[in-house]
């Protein structure tokens, strides 16, 4: 009898998940400038770098992307740099040519200035907009995302922002 009931289950998975399928680019590569507003309690700072990720799409709209980023300021003329390393869900909706998306990632952050580092929970929440005038090559115009940390015992609110150049396989 459970045979019997399983054939009817997988059937029906089959046909609700492959209209999710049709379409989807299985893989995207991103890499482009990141602005990080970093802040450095009492005060803030601006840091520059790069920003770079992969997403592996499962679903027509749904994805898993890892994120990896180094951003570097010299806060009070001391030289320093932030490494993000996040992993997450990404939401998408594709269209033609523009697709907006909004991502979920947790990992983790180094930051390192005068010979010293410390490594702390991270996270960001945010997304962007993708445009794609061909097949392969397209840009992502902005992302933007709420990242947060935790360094020396105290929360880190900070702003990130990303463009740059998107590969879709």
């Amino acid at each position: 009898m459970r045979k019997l009931t399983a054939v009817p289950a997988l059937l029906l998975f089959v046909l609700f998940a492959s209209p999710l399928t049709v379409h989807a680019q299985s893989t995207e590569i991103f890499g482009g400038y990141s602005y990080v507003h970093f802040d450095t309690s009492p005060g803030s700072t601006n840091f520059n770098g790069w920003n770079a990720s992969l997403t592996e799409n499962m679903f027509k709209v749904f994805g898993v992307t890892g994120d990896f980023g180094g951003t570097y300021g010299s806060p009070g003329g001391v030289k320093s740099s932030m490494n993000t390393f996040l992993f997450g869900p990404q939401l998408h909706l594709p269209t033609p040519f523009v697709t907006p998306f909004v991502h979920a990632l947790f990992g983790a952050a180094r930051f390192s200035a005068a010979g010293a580092s410390s490594t702390a929970f991270a996270s960001a929440l945010g997304g962007g907009i993708d445009v794609h005038p061909f097949p392969i090559v397209g840009l992502r115009l902005i992302q933007a995302d709420y990242l947060t940390t935790h360094f020396g015992n105290t929360h880190q609110n900070d702003l990130r922002l990303s463009a740059g150049i998107v590969l879709r396989f």
